[in-house]
């Protein structure tokens, strides 16, 4: 009986996933099929270079999902699951002030988190948690109702939980046993039939979109699955030749003339599914919901802290101008990264300002004594690639879920929120988080330290100076 590992789970499950999501969302397929001509065309449009940021079968594989919870349990009970399957909790995302409008959660996304793995098969999945002690959001009253509610459901039975638990102890499954998992695994985020309570439904809705879809139903779901598309521009505009309305424009960095760095993303908007509703004279019947998305990702260049810190002031900036002077977000965010982002890779990476890793460009040279990374690639000697961006950026997930609301639902910004970050949601979770930036660096250092085996002398990274301090 042969044995899979966890990579192997993992890639089934996305598959199964996205199988599940195109027979619930049809629209969903058609971005996919629309999303794989845009980059067969760009890969031969742009030859090798389209692939610098991923092989065309990575990328082409390459899916993020997003489900909603809705209490700690259901988060410490999900992160078991995601386990099995090679993901693991990765950053902080606080999506109550990151949005306009009422976003009542925190988020964590899981993923692999070693290279090797990403390269296998790079699922992640956003993963939100209903913020349900927030007293900006939800009345006393509210509160009470909402936890007896959630407390009552069951999301994850008990034999996915302990297959779950088995899986991620030995790195995956014996055949029999993988196949009960994946069934049940898939099965735990399909769509529900049950009837959907009504009155509770739209009060909820009246407080947030969101906090009616985690906490006005009797199980979790898709919510959306990403695929990854090279030239996110033309996929927008293909979409609307074809008649799907998208949100109002691409979420995230613009397009400009230097290097993708990031994570730029849009969706077409909600559809209206049918779903069954007990109402309130408590006779059952048909009516329907706009929650449930198809979403499209471009990835850039991971950023480094003081690159990070860059992105957040041209963000503020592109913000300030449009309040003075008016004008297309998109349009004043180009001028604004043409004006203070390097514009070539190489720009990027003497300033300290993006990840990348370094290999020979050829056979190892004769050197003695320690020797910087900088010298090398100015000799040629030394290749630098750039590191791919595998998380999220909360501006941009909260203008996701923003743009598809079908409110702008309400907040109390006289109270005040509850306080929640890393530390408490690992803590939530009984498992670490981990720190994007570290792990992006361990890759940098990893590539080092395989460089100087190969030179047999110390290699010193002198391009991220100004990050040692973070890491």
């Amino acid at each position: 009986m042969s044995f899979q590992e966890s990579w192997q789970l993992r890639a089934e499950f996305a598959r199964r996933l996205s199988e599940m999501y195109g027979t619930e969302v049809p629209a969903y397929t058609t971005l996919v099929e629309v999303s794989e001509a845009v980059n067969r065309d760009f890969l031969h449009r742009e030859g090798g270079e389209a692939e610098r940021l991923g092989s065309i079968d990575r990328v082409t594989a390459e899916r993020h999902g997003a489900i909603r919870v809705g209490s700690p349990e259901e988060l410490s009970q999900v992160a078991r699951v995601f386990a099995a399957f090679g993901m693991y909790p990765v950053g902080f995302y606080d999506l109550r002030d990151a949005a306009a409008s009422a976003v009542p959660v925190v988020s964590t996304a899981f993923r692999p988190t070693d290279a090797t793995e990403l390269a296998r098969n790079p699922f992640r999945v956003f993963t939100s948690m209903l913020a349900t002690d927030d007293p900006r959001f939800f009345t006393a009253d509210q509160l009470h109702r909402l936890r007896e509610f959630i407390s009552s459901r069951t999301l994850f039975p008990a034999e996915l939980l302990s297959l779950a638990d088995r899986a991620a102890e030995a790195g995956g499954l014996a055949e029999k046993e993988a196949a009960n998992l994946l069934e049940l695994a898939t099965a735990a985020f399909e769509l529900s039939e049950d009837p959907v309570d009504h009155a509770w439904y739209r009060e909820l809705e009246e407080v947030s979109a969101v906090a009616a879809d985690i906490g006005g139903v009797s199980s979790t779901h898709i919510n959306h699955l990403t695929p990854r598309v090279l030239d996110i521009d033309d996929l927008y505009r293909r979409m609307e030749d074809l008649g799907l309305a998208m949100i109002d424009e691409v979420q995230g960095p613009p397009d400009w003339r230097g290097p993708d760095v990031l994570l730029r993303q849009t969706s077409f908007r909600a559809l209206s599914e049918d779903r069954v509703f007990r109402f309130e004279d408590g006779t059952v019947g048909p009516g329907a919901l706009r929650v449930r998305f198809g979403e499209v990702e471009q990835r850039g260049i991971a950023l480094t802290p003081a690159g990070r810190a860059l992105y957040d002031r041209m963000v503020i900036d592109t913000d300030r101008r449009l309040r003075e002077s008016g004008g297309v977000r998109t349009d004043v965010a180009r001028e604004v990264w043409e004006e203070h982002l390097p514009d070539t890779e190489a720009g990027l990476l003497g300033q300290g300002l993006a990840y990348f890793t370094f290999e020979l460009s050829g056979p190892a040279p004769a050197v003695t004594g320690p020797v910087r990374i900088s010298d090398l690639l100015d000799a040629g000697t030394v290749a630098a690639s750039p590191i791919v961006y595998e998380d999220f950026l909360p501006r941009s997930a909260a203008g996701i879920f923003q743009s598809n609301l079908t409110g702008q639902g309400t907040k109390d910004a006289e109270q005040e929120g509850t306080p929640y970050d890393l530390t408490r949601l690992a803590e939530i979770m009984g498992r670490p988080i981990a720190d994007p930036f570290q792990l992006y660096q361990h890759q940098v250092d990893a590539s080092v330290a395989h460089l100087s085996e190969q030179l047999n002398t110390p290699v010193i990274n002198d391009t991220l100076k100004e990050n040692a301090d973070h890491v």
